[in-house]
């Protein structure tokens, strides 16, 4: 099992609180350049009537105010969906050096599946983007949420 599959493990657990409280189960962590978790999050849109509080832009506040930057530089963020437009300008934003997300999201994916947000070559800021870790679970955790909502 790479690292990655046990940071995207850690993010699943998040994603399942989040089905929890029903919020759609979706999981994010900021990992540090030592490998140090530093911000976690969950959607918490439902939660805190914010169209903002996706597991991202959570996690991403979180490390943020733990480092006192906004700058998070060689940091890692991993995640069991794939960012939204607006979580993949925040991404951009906070200088993420490396993405890693689980499963692909169709409708609404800003990192290769509707538009490409972090790799288009007009951007001046480039992210690593490393895709499809523990797609399956990660796929499977959100298909049973909405199967369960219909």
């Amino acid at each position: 099992m790479t690292d990655y599959e046990l940071l995207m493990r850690q993010a699943l657990a998040l994603a399942i609180k989040a089905a929890a409280t029903d919020e759609v189960p979706v999981g994010a962590l900021v990992v540090n350049p030592e490998g140090l978790v530093v911000g976690v999050g969950n959607n918490l849109r439902e939660a805190e009537h914010d169209p903002t509080a996706h597991a991202e832009i959570v996690a991403l506040r979180q490390a943020s105010s733990l480092r006192e930057s906004w700058r998070l530089d060689d940091h890692t963020l991993v995640v069991t969906l794939e960012p939204c437009a607006m979580c993949a300008g925040a991404i951009a934003q906070s200088r993420i050096k490396t993405l890693v997300f689980g499963a692909w999201d169709e409708k609404a994916g800003a990192v290769g599946s509707v538009w490409d947000v972090l790799r288009d070559p007009r951007s001046p800021l480039q992210v690593e983007v490393i895709s499809g870790v523990l797609e399956v679970e990660c796929s499977t955790i959100l298909q049973e949420f909405f199967k369960a909502k219909r």
